[in-house]
């Protein structure tokens, strides 16, 4: 981790540049120290929490937040009335007759250290590692609070629980020009993208994947998606609500585009076109090779879309003889998506007639001297290439199979219907 990019260990950009006046602070130090009114004796709370404004190139403090609980109402410090930050004490001015200082409302593009910051997790751009944030680190300089850092080290935590003094390691450092870009979704919602995961970006699931994007909007959104290949940006986008794909379709780049419709289905294809407005449709179906936008459009054009228009080939067949070991063997060797080998298709040499189906589980726990026609179940659950997609996922839910071979009426194996295919197309027709 010490090598990547993102990480910085040593002096502040401003220490850098050459800037002599400033002081920096863990955010953990300056929690629970006392803020007074002018002078030691006259202390008014405690700092409960910072709150800064987003802006470029980073957050600026715009106040101390005093909680008092036990229903006692919250004080606000404006950074202004901050006449100095000491080692034992923060000293700001009074308030206008000695009164309290009002309490805090939330403003849109703030946001609050202890509450927004503190514990959430980062996602790493470069798909390298995930961090939780231990620790803020603060640049003091002309009377003005800056966030500059994030701390992800262990040294943080132990701050965090007060113990400071055991320094494992050397503090590590995510400098905010690398967090900012997901940091807040909008304030206003007090959302922060920063939580969105444990997981590097490239492990996620799809789901998970869609469901950040969706809470993003915006060049937030843009800058995740952009980040993804292009296999992983269209298992989120064939997740990804129909508002969230409408917007992450409209932003592409057409080469972009090209390349992630690629990688998805002909069903995940229709189901994505049917949600875009017309002139986004017709400019991704232009992307589309000529056969796949033939195979479209007629499921475009009904609602009722039959099995045949729906399938996939991409399936493995074998014959009734193959040995439990050759199949293995044949099914490293193959390189297939796991999603296309949850079963083996046995079938007859000639002219693909459907005898029977494998789990690729039950294939596993054979003996490798058996033959695939000794293991397999037979009669095979089949959709018809007429059937519809309600009939079809009536047949999912019955058997709750992932995966349905299609068959002619003589029970010649033409291709697969896959699970999520069928699911999300109900779906997305419900939300739209």
């Amino acid at each position: 981790m010490a090598n990547s990019p993102n990480i910085r260990t040593s002096k502040t950009p401003e220490a850098a540049a050459g800037i002599k006046d400033f002081q920096t602070y863990y955010f953990t130090q300056l929690q629970n120290r006392r803020v007074c009114a002018g002078k030691i004796s006259d202390r008014i709370g405690r700092l409960s929490d910072l709150v800064f404004r987003l802006s470029e190139p980073y957050p600026e403090a715009v106040g101390i937040y005093m909680e008092y609980g036990w229903g006692k109402p919250t004080e606000f410090v404006p950074w202004d009335r901050v006449i100095k930050v000491d080692d034992d004490a923060i000293f700001v001015r009074p308030n206008e007759g000695g009164a309290p200082y009002p309490p805090y409302v939330p403003q849109p593009g703030q946001l609050m250290v202890l509450e927004h910051l503190i514990g959430q997790t980062i996602l790493d751009m470069d798909g390298r590692r995930t961090e939780v944030v231990n620790d803020v680190h603060l640049l003091e300089s002309g009377g003005h609070m800056l966030i500059v850092h994030v701390d992800v080290s262990f040294n943080g935590f132990l701050r965090r629980w007060h113990l400071g003094g055991l320094k494992w390691m050397k503090d590590r450092f995510i400098s905010w020009r690398y967090v900012q870009p997901l940091s807040v979704q909008d304030t206003a919602t007090d959302t922060v993208s920063l939580t969105v995961t444990r997981k590097k970006m490239r492990e996620l699931p799809a789901e998970d994947l869609a469901d950040v994007l969706e809470t993003l909007s915006g060049p937030e959104q843009q800058a995740l998606f952009s980040a993804l290949d292009s296999e992983k940006a269209a298992e989120a986008l064939v997740e990804a609500e129909p508002r969230a794909q409408r917007q992450l379709i409209a932003a592409l780049r057409r080469e972009r585009a090209r390349n992630i419709l690629s990688e998805m289905s002909i069903p995940q294809l229709a189901d994505l076109l049917s949600v875009l407005p017309h002139d986004d449709m017709v400019e991704m179906m232009s992307l589309l090779p000529p056969e796949q936008a033939e195979r479209i459009r007629p499921i475009l054009s009904q609602r009722e879309s039959t099995a045949r228009a729906l399938m996939s080939s991409d399936c493995l067949t074998m014959a009734r003889d193959t040995k439990v070991g050759e199949a293995l063997a044949a099914i490293r060797r193959s390189g297939r998506d796991h999603a296309a080998i949850s079963y083996i298709y046995v079938v007859a040499p000639t002219e693909r007639l459907l005898l029977g189906v494998v789990d690729l589980r039950d294939l596993l726990l054979a003996d490798d001297q058996a033959a695939l026609g000794d293991i397999m179940v037979s009669p095979v659950v089949s959709a018809e290439e007429n059937d519809v997609r309600e009939d079809m996922a009536e047949l999912f839910a019955k058997y709750h199979y992932r995966m349905l071979p299609v068959v002619d009426a003589r029970d010649h194996l033409l291709g697969v219907i896959h699970y999520n295919d069928i699911i999300k197309g109900l779906v997305t027709r419900a939300k739209t």
